[in-house]
């Protein structure tokens, strides 16, 4: 039996809030009806405006247009994932970048 598109994207976007939970973060869904900054697919993850994507199919470059377009303050992130694959992130270099240089100052003053 196949399932909708719509419930498999809500579906995905509790198993993607029930993951990073298992990682100490309170997630849970966000108000999709809402739209904008502050109704991201996820929330519970402090600046990261998170768009979730758990289709075979994704065509990236929308899926990161519509985070940059929510995002507005925080970084946009797409989680995606397929089926039996696991979850994975994407963000533009520049943000990687600035989330990598933040760790790395963190791990020059621990030591």
């Amino acid at each position: 039996m196949a399932i909708n598109s719509k419930r498999k994207g809500s579906e995905g976007e509790r198993e993607l809030a029930r993951k990073l939970s298992e990682y100490g973060y309170d997630c849970h869904r966000g108000q999709q009806f809402k739209g904008g900054e502050d109704s991201p697919d996820v929330v519970g993850l402090p600046g990261i405006h998170i768009e979730c994507k758990r289709v075979e199919k994704l065509n990236l470059d929308d899926a990161m247009a519509q985070a940059k377009r929510d995002a507005i303050v925080k970084i946009p992130a797409v989680f995606h994932r397929k089926n039996h694959h696991e979850w994975l992130v994407t963000l533009t270099l520049e943000d990687f970048i600035t989330i990598y240089r933040e760790w790395e100052c963190e791990l020059n003053e621990d030591n």
